[in-house]
């Protein structure tokens, strides 16, 4: 790699097998209007502001923060690792389509619109509209207009119109929308909130009464009204809150679902390697970012199998353990 340390270039930044040892910031007005081109195996260990940023293929990895004034594009036939360490934001869209690439989001991305697919997102997403295809996102998916998913791990989201289609697993026990969702037929959507993630993680047994929930949109959908002034506002939310956490059937505090995901998102600040015990192979389960990635790829694409809990209770079963 040919390492660079300053970047002045009014035109436009291209970049190719480089290591760039600082930031790629406007120092003139005239650098506000740059675009940035990183062409492939190219490490950048600052930030990033451009008017366009594209990244045609890996390996690249950018560690600091990221925003562009207009949009940040991945190029459809990108392969290799593309890794953003640090928070990305644009004023305008976040597009990638690429599938032959591991393309891995380690903070919180913001944008107006944001289309993603085949992507790991450690953080959350913020946009008015957002369509996800094949993603994780360990955080919400928050969006003022619309949602889209199909074949998604999320830990919630909330939007004013959400469209599903799939298999959606939610990692939070709830999740809203603020129009009825829209479902297609094949859908299905399920619950981890009670599943030992933790265990299936390091490969060694689940405890008992934790696994996956299969959710009803239709049973377990509550309307709720919020009042903001004189406004009212209606929130549909699906959730197994009252099926499950109400019953106390499992110890949540035992579980390390929160662990691992929190140490995941925080990665890139933490000082050191956090680990979950030993695992199956009587080594140190390390918590390392991109094995969580690959972790939830398997338990989305049903690698990594889940026991099933059915969530029901009896009005019986709450009455002995409030005794």
């Amino acid at each position: 790699m040919k390492e660079l340390k300053v970047i002045s270039l009014e035109n436009g930044v291209i970049l190719s097998e480089n290591l760039v040892k600082g930031s790629i910031l406007p120092r003139t007005s005239a650098e506000l209007e740059r675009d940035v081109l990183i062409q492939n195996d190219t490490i950048v260990e600052g930030a990033v502001y451009a008017r366009k940023l594209e990244i045609q293929n890996g390996d690249v990895e950018i560690r600091g923060a990221v925003f562009t004034k207009l949009e940040f594009h991945i190029s459809n036939n990108a392969k290799g690792n593309i890794i953003l360490r640090k928070t990305v934001a644009t004023s305008d869209s976040l597009v990638s389509y690429a599938r032959d690439c591991r393309l891995m989001f380690m903070a919180d991305i913001n944008g107006k619109t944001v289309k993603l697919c085949n992507t790991f997102v450690a953080g959350s997403i913020f946009a008015d509209e957002v369509i996800l295809e094949d993603c994780i996102v360990l955080g919400g998916v928050f969006a003022t207009a619309k949602l889209n998913m199909k074949d998604c791990i999320v830990g919630t989201f909330n939007a004013k119109q959400v469209s599903v289609s799939g298999d959606i697993k939610l990692l939070l026990p709830s999740a809203f929308s603020g129009e009825e969702m829209q479902v297609m037929s094949e859908t299905r959507l399920f619950n981890l909130s009670l599943a030992d993630l933790g265990a299936l993680y390091a490969g060694t047994p689940e405890m008992e009464s934790t696994g996956i929930i299969e959710m009803n949109t239709y049973s377990d959908e509550q309307e709720s009204q919020l009042f903001e002034g004189d406004e009212k506002v209606l929130v549909h939310c699906y959730s197994v809150v009252g099926k499950v956490l109400a019953a106390d059937l499992v110890n949540v505090d035992k579980l390390r679902n929160h662990f691992l995901i929190g140490a995941t998102a925080l990665g890139s600040q933490l000082l050191k390697t956090y680990d979950l015990g030993v695992g199956a192979n009587g080594e140190l389960c390390e918590i390392i970012p991109e094995k969580v990635a690959d972790f939830f790829f398997n338990l989305l694409h049903g690698k990594i199998q889940v026991r099933v809990l059915d969530g029901s209770f009896s009005i019986q079963e709450i009455a002995q353990r409030l005794a």
